[in-house]
């Protein structure tokens, strides 16, 4: 049973601070707050949702609200009255309080929606080693006060969480996840992410431990702290025991406590009754968590962030997507806004096919109804390569090395060229470009790699800029650098210094030309061996008439010859070495049988 604790009407959220599990009972136990009978009783009607997540038209919202309020990046801005401070129980302990407009601003971490989704489908990838199998990630249509509302459902079969695991997760900063392979290590994601992409979240989670099969339900409502005027997180949950054939209410304290709770509970959620708040246990399962977002967040034009009805197997973003619609632009543009490298920006299934480097054994991303199929961009390269990096990891640290794919990337604008970058698995940047703007070199070339040693910042978008990082990024510009000199010219390229070449070239011939003897031949005492000089110089209005497309085709198949040149003599080399090594040995050989000849023949003498 989780512990008892002293008298409580709600949950007050504490910030843990520490990553190590202690006692279970301790990090659980909850503080108690009391909100009076005058704040319990307040004539505060519930937050209507808006309309249609499709309709252009700006949502209706209820008459206590502004815009600024439903705008994510605005509704930290209100006015909150005098805090009241509850008074301390003899002999106990004061807690550090956190006002709720540090969820929203912990939450303002997140500048890109897609981030948010990432993390809450990175606690579901975290449960594989628990059993999950799924993460469904979808729409739901929800109803508060007879307004309907688009919602965020994210569902897994993972192992759940019981009554301590879920006051864990609603704590700030605290994180039992240890494993090397785990993606989560800081503890905030799951309330930076929900909050990030609506006001409101309910949590239902079903979990079996120590033979003690419990089911919970958590409500963090940055609503409810809002029009309540609260100057402290508090975030009602309830538990039931389920190991019978009934759900047993577990009672910490007194059932009056238990049943304020649920009351908070129905009258914040979308899900006004007992029975509609217990059915929505009924597709997790045995184990496994269930999260809904709602309240979603509106953009500047008072219309949700997220689109639905454009794909009705994707989620949008629509200022993204809009974007993309309505700008006029060149066919290259076109080209470029259909590959993978752009479609990440607006379209949740294009971001989420590239999220992890690893294709899952026994796991599927579920957008919409519909699978996600998961894409590695190193598979489509052209003319890859590997190369091997050795970072300079500090002393007493484990030496690492990191392979690198590299290559041109296929049937798309040139424009197209950077490094995706993963950490554990997970994709942190996207198409990094490390080569400067304006310059060709580097066009059309993409790497992927995994760099566990560096540490990802807090929103898992972008790396710490630490000096492991800064030398990892020189590293990528020399890479790209090496790369495009060896095989730039495959894909109709000149490489660096070739113009300079060519035109000395040019002057030499010309200068050949004009020392020839009469006869309009050079002397055979000045030619070179090995080296072939066309007998006829051409005229300066034949090489003019030459197309631009000729002489690419020319310059490309002379440089794969001279490769295939220096392969060879590459190899020759190879072969003398090998040739006069033995030759060597065999010469050590002959000198060792002479010495025993010689031996036998002074011996046969005595």
């Amino acid at each position: 049973m989780p512990p008892k604790v002293e008298k409580e009407h709600l949950n007050v959220v504490d910030i843990a601070s520490s990553d190590d599990d202690g006692d279970a009972q301790t990090v659980a136990r909850k503080k108690a707050s009391s909100l009076g009978e005058r704040q319990l009783r307040r004539n505060i009607s519930s937050p209507e949702i808006p309309q249609s997540s499709g309709s252009i038209t700006p949502p209706a919202l209820p008459s206590d609200e502004t815009l600024d309020s439903r705008s994510f990046w605005k509704a930290g801005n209100y006015v909150f009255g005098p805090t009241s401070k509850p008074a301390l129980l003899e002999g106990a302990l004061e807690h550090a309080r956190v006002h709720p407009k540090f969820l929203h601003s912990n939450a303002t971490s997140h500048k890109w929606a897609f981030g948010a989704i990432a993390e809450l489908m990175d606690n579901a990838v975290d449960e594989i080693q628990h059993g999950a199998t799924f993460i469904k990630v979808d729409k739901i249509d929800i109803k508060m006060d007879n307004s309907p509302g688009p919602a965020l459902l994210f569902l897994d079969d993972g192992g759940g969480m019981d009554p301590v695991l879920l006051r864990k997760c609603m704590s700030l900063g605290y994180s039992s996840k240890k494993s090397n392979t785990t993606i989560g290590q800081y503890g905030n994601g799951f309330k930076t992410s929900t909050m990030r992409l609506g006001a409101d979240v309910i949590v239902f989670s079903r979990s079996t431990r120590a033979g003690k099969a419990t089911q919970s339900v958590g409500l963090l409502s940055y609503t409810f702290l809002r029009r309540t005027g609260q100057d402290d997180v508090i975030v009602p949950m309830i538990d039931f025991d389920i190991s019978g054939h009934w759900a047993e209410p577990i009672i910490y304290s007194t059932h009056d406590d238990w049943s304020s709770k649920l009351k908070t509970i129905l009258e914040w959620s979308p899900f006004s009754l007992k029975e509609d708040l217990l059915l929505q246990f009924d597709d997790i399962g045995p184990h496994g968590t269930k999260i809904i977002i709602y309240n979603l967040w509106l953009n500047d034009e008072g219309i949700y962030e997220l689109a639905f009805d454009d794909d009705d197997e994707d989620i949008r973003l629509r200022d993204e997507a809009l974007r993309e619609a309505t700008t006029k632009v060149l066919k290259k543009t076109v080209e470029l806004q259909s590959h993978i490298s752009y479609r990440l920006r607006y379209s949740l299934r294009a971001y989420a096919s590239m999220l992890y480097l690893r294709k899952f054994n026994n796991f599927q991303i579920i957008l919409r109804g519909k699978p996600v199929q998961q894409f590695n961009i190193a598979d489509e390269l052209q003319y890859p390569k590997v190369v091997t990096y050795k970072p300079q990891v500090a002393a007493g640290s484990k030496e690492c090395s990191v392979e690198t794919t590299i290559g041109f990337i296929k049937e798309t604008p040139t424009n197209v060229s950077g490094f995706n970058v993963y950490h554990k698995n997970r994709l942190i940047r996207p198409f990094w470009k490390v080569k400067s703007d304006g310059s060709v070199i580097g066009n059309g070339v993409v790497g992927v790699l995994e760099a566990d040693f560096i540490e990802p910042a807090h929103d898992k978008q972008d790396f710490e800029r630490s000096s492991l990082f800064v030398r990892l990024e020189n590293r990528l510009k020399q890479m790209v650098h090496e790369y495009w000199k060896g095989h730039c010219y495959l894909m109709g390229y000149q490489p660096p210094g070739f113009a300079a070449k060519q035109k000395k070239l040019l002057a030499n011939q010309h200068n050949n030309s004009s020392n020839l003897p009469a006869g309009g031949k050079q002397d055979s005492r000045d030619e070179q061996p090995g080296l072939d000089v066309p007998d006829v110089v051409m005229p300066e209005g034949d090489l003019a008439s030459i197309s631009v497309d000729q002489l690419c085709e020319e310059n490309i198949q002379l440089f794969m010859r001279c490769e295939e040149k220096a392969q060879k003599e590459a190899d020759l080399k190879q072969t003398i070495e090998e040739l006069e090594k033995g030759l060597e040995d065999m010469r050590k050989k002959c000198a060792h049988l002479s010495s025993l000849l010689e031996s036998k023949r002074k011996q046969k003498v005595t």
